[in-house]
């Protein structure tokens, strides 16, 4: 019979030690999942994955696909049971480790299977879906029933909606729109590691009834519970449009984007891409354009009707001509502006490709106030230059948060890419900054969290995480590692 899962072995700190499965008990683990899903035997499977990362990472034991909140309690139940730990798995576009396997044996839950469109409520601008749907999908629902709404969190392409809400995601429009913390998520459905459901909140657009208890889960990345429904707000439409423009450098190109913002004109997106970035779109992004290879910004401008729009954009020319903004170009048409667009988000694809034949890519953010990127972008750039490593940088100027897409092909490499990380996380939180504005802690950074938040607020998320999940089930040693563990 296992055990309590809880140990004083060896320990003298008030911190209890957890002790996790043993091989047998993981074992004994797997036979009952499958004894639960027997009516769905490819719900439970032990197949060896794959995992192409560099260093190595943990396989998980078994990964389970659930249906349903009730298939998700019923995993999580063997999991205290046997005391295995409990990584969700949704789309995988994470970056900093987040679905790394347990060196204690793991259940993996991926929530593919959970992937509906449940409600739809046009007149209240919001609609409720589960965790394994992604945002493009949403988007593309909404426009073929005719509904005049969307969802504005836009990361990576095929990021799931469960996945933007454990992160705390954002991406392209939060300079419009904001990012996963604010108010785009009304509530959730939330299985704890006891196995309890929780809903967070009611549909309401707004509510001042007690904690903010969604935004606890928000960034939580999994390490607090599972998602498994969710009510997400939705934007109305606006009329769009998008120009480029070259400068001569960063800090020219980011005074323009303050003095747009400060102005008040319509800006959905405002994207700096540096001269390595628009080098690997002229060689690999497959576009119609090619683009001079300096500095340049992306810049989708709003307005609500086509006078208003040409209006707008020609406001911003205006300002980022007074910043030696040279070569704007406008879209003419609906069809040219998503072409144009289209470039910007094809660019991280066309950058692994700059890398060459078996290059393998480091991508990682950090943020600081927008007055500070000028700063912290040439340091950077100047530190990867000298590395003799290839790299490109894309920001999403208009928050201060930036990208570095760094390309290596070997081990040596590769601690070289893991010194200007460091060394790029530590120029941010130097400039008041964050270790990372969007990709989210996972183990990748969780070193820094101290550091950036200070020891007493890191102690007080230990605490939150020790009273939601006593045995350190859930995503373990994700964004911090509140105690210590005995695997037997």
């Amino acid at each position: 019979m296992p055990n309590s899962g809880i140990s004083t072995k060896n320990d003298t700190s008030r911190a209890p030690t957890i002790v996790y499965a043993t091989p047998k008990e993981r074992d004994a683990a797997v036979v009952e999942l499958r004894r639960i899903f027997l009516d769905r035997p490819d719900a439970v499977s032990t197949e060896p994955g794959d995992p192409d990362y560099i260093p190595p990472v943990h396989q998980h034991s078994v990964v389970v696909y659930p249906e349903s909140t009730e298939d998700v309690v019923k995993i999580v139940k063997v999991a205290n049971k046997y005391r295995v730990p409990v990584v969700p798995y949704a789309a995988g576009t994470s970056l900093e480790g987040h679905l790394n396997g347990s060196s204690s044996g793991s259940i993996c839950v991926d929530m593919a299977r959970m992937n509906k469109v449940l409600e739809i409520h046009e007149v209240d601008a919001d609609m409720v879906c589960q965790p394994a749907v992604g945002w493009m999908e949403i988007n593309e629902t909404l426009r073929d029933r005719g509904i005049p709404l969307f969802f504005p969190l836009d990361p990576a392409p095929s990021a799931s909606i469960g996945g933007m809400f454990s992160t705390g995601c954002s991406g392209t429009n939060a300079v419009r729109y904001g990012t996963a913390r604010a108010e785009w998520f009304l509530n959730a459905t939330i299985v704890l590691p006891s196995g309890e459901v929780i809903k967070t909140r009611r549909r309401s657009r707004k509510s001042s009834a007690g904690f903010d208890v969604t935004k606890l889960f928000i960034g939580a990345e999994g390490t607090l519970g599972i998602v498994t429904e969710l009510t997400i707000r939705l934007a109305p439409l606006e009329q769009t449009t998008v120009a480029t423009v070259r400068f001569p450098d960063v800090r020219h190109a980011t005074e323009a984007v303050v003095e747009i913002l400060n102005s008040g004109i319509p800006v959905q997106c405002v994207e700096l891409c540096d001269e390595h970035f628009m080098r690997a779109l002229n060689l690999h992004g497959g576009s119609q354009r090619k683009y001079s290879e300096t500095d340049h910004l992306f810049i989708k401008l709003q307005g609500s009707t086509p006078r208003a729009l040409a209006e707008n954009a020609d406001r911003a020319k205006n300002v980022v001509q007074r910043h030696e903004g040279e070569g704007w170009a406008l879209a003419g048409n609906e069809e040219e502006a998503e072409s144009m667009w289209a470039d910007r988000k094809n660019g991280p694809f066309a950058c692994v490709m700059y890398g060459g034949p078996g290059a393998r890519v480091w991508s990682t953010d950090v943020c600081v106030p927008i007055s500070k990127l000028p700063q912290l972008v040439d340091e950077t750039r100047k530190d990867i230059d000298d590395s003799g490593i290839k790299s490109a940088m894309v920001g999403h100027v208009g928050d201060g948060n930036f990208h570095a897409i760094l390309l290596f092909k070997d081990g040596a490499e590769h601690e070289i890419a893991r010194g200007l990380v460091e060394r790029m996380v530590k120029r941010a939180l130097a400039l008041d900054g964050t270790c990372t504005g969007e990709h989210g802690v996972g183990t990748g950074k969780k070193k820094f969290l101290e550091e950036e938040l200070g020891e007493e607020t890191v102690r007080l998320m230990k605490k939150i995480k020790r009273t939601i999940d006593p045995l350190n089930l859930f995503n373990p040693g994700k964004v911090s590692r509140p105690y210590p563990v005995w695997s037997m």
